[in-house]
């Protein structure tokens, strides 16, 4: 499998099963993503290094004006799509296989960790997955050690507490907060 053809099966909602070719092409992209994400995470560099690296690791889907304090752990890369001005703090895991996308401007905290990807419950399916994608607006606040849970989209301006887990989408200029997250404010 191609990798244009596992980004349309994952953009249709597809099943991935686990041994299947999309399967296969997931741990070839996960051996470079961690070869790509040690580079990045190994010493210091500058951000025009960070940045040259990002655009490896995702294929080139990172805007300019990008900064990245390391370290960063991404299992895919080709499926992060980074907007302009888009600050990542140190820690920050990317479960990219079912596709994350990062509008400009956002600020992503600590430690913040995007899961993309759901297991079958069947226990003789587990390792099969279903991806669903995650979606930040503009100006996103992500707050340290929040998450991000498969299929979630956030709109323009929306802060995420600390900690929270956001399993739902969060409405424009809000603040969300709590396990699960939960709208605490409308930003006026």
């Amino acid at each position: 499998m191609q990798l244009q053809e596992y980004l349309g099966l994952v953009v249709r909602g597809g099943y991935l099963q686990a041994g299947s070719p999309a399967h296969e092409l997931m741990h070839e992209a996960a051996a470079q993503a961690q070869q790509i994400t040690a580079k990045i995470n190994a010493g210091y560099h500058t951000q025009a290094e960070l940045f040259a690296l990002m655009q490896q690791l995702t294929g080139g889907n990172v805007g300019e004006r990008f900064s990245l304090f390391p370290p960063i752990y991404s299992d895919f890369g080709k499926n992060l799509h980074i907007g302009r001005g888009v600050f990542i703090n140190s820690g920050c895991c990317f479960q990219d296989q079912g596709g994350i996308f990062i509008g400009d401007g956002c600020l992503i905290g600590h430690q913040a960790v995007f899961a993309t990807l759901n297991h079958a419950l069947d226990p003789l399916s587990r390792g099969d997955m279903t991806p669903a994608p995650i979606r930040l607006g503009k100006n996103v606040w992500v707050g340290s050690h929040a998450t991000i849970l498969p299929g979630v989209t956030v709109g323009d301006g929306a802060v995420i507490a600390a900690g929270a887990v956001v399993t739902k989408d969060l409405p424009a200029r809000t603040v969300a907060g709590g396990v699960p997250a939960k709208v605490i404010k409308v930003i006026e």
